[in-house]
Parts: structure tokens; sequence; C-alpha cells
């Protein structure tokens, strides 16, 4: 049987990092469902500690995903998930971000001006590619 899956990040600032991870993709932050979120409240479901507003918008702290615009049969959800504790080594998994008929160097620059840190560049065979950490330090790799 095969199983769906979605990527889980780490994250001291989830819809930050969605947001930025949305932008630098092209895909959707999911909306949120703020009626949804004030009747778990009402209902003693949930607290208002578990909520918090982002960009005017109620929304749950401890996470917020983002999806390709086609859905979830094009592309698995990327989920951020609110974690108190800082990253302090190197990812052991990562993005591999193909830029398709965009230029590597332009998408690199347009990161890179959005927050990214440059890393390396790396080349095995015929295959090169920029690693760079995101606003929160995850690495991921930009290849054409």
């Amino acid at each position: 049987m095969a199983y769906d899956f979605q990527v889980t990040i780490d994250s001291a600032h989830p819809h930050v990092l969605a947001d930025w991870w949305a932008d630098a993709l092209g895909w959707e932050v999911e909306p949120s469902d703020e009626a949804f979120i004030r009747r778990m409240v009402a209902e003693g479901r949930a607290r208002e500690e578990d909520t918090t507003t982002h960009h005017g918008t109620l929304v749950w702290k401890v996470g917020a995903a983002i999806r390709h615009p086609e859905g979830t049969d094009r592309a698995p959800r990327v989920l951020f998930q609110l974690v108190p504790e800082p990253k302090t080594v190197k990812n052991r998994v990562h993005l591999d971000v193909r830029t398709g008929s965009d230029s590597m160097d332009d998408v690199v620059e347009r990161l890179t001006a959005k927050g990214a840190t440059f890393l390396h560049r790396g080349r095995q065979g015929p295959s090169t590619w920029v690693t760079l950490a995101d606003p929160e330090g995850n690495e991921l790799c930009v290849t054409e």
C-alpha cells in the first residue's frame, strides 16, 4: 500500500516561515478557518492561548502549512510546526528546489534578497546546485 505524506519543518516562527517558503516556491499558504478556530475555543476544545493573529487573521499558534497551487495531488503539503528549541545542527533532510526554465542564479539572487543565506555551490558530474539556508537556518538546495 502506498501512503500519502506531508513534509514537516520545525520552526520558531511557523507563520513567517510559511510565508517565506510560499513566496520562494510560488505556492500558497493554506487559509485559516477563523470561524472553526473561534468555535473550538468557544466549545472549550482549544484555548485562546492556542491562537495568535498573523497579518490580521486569527490562526493556530502551533503551525502553518503551504501547498502547491494545483493541490496536494501535485505535491505534498509542507507544514511549519512551532518548536521551542532553535536549530543547532545541519538538517538531515532538506528540500531541493528545481528551477525549471528559470535561471538558477536568478532564483538564488531572489531568495537571498528575501532573507536566505548563501552557504556554498556544489557540483557532482554534470549536476550543479547552490545550498542556501532559509531565514531560520534550514538548508535547501537550488538546482536546475
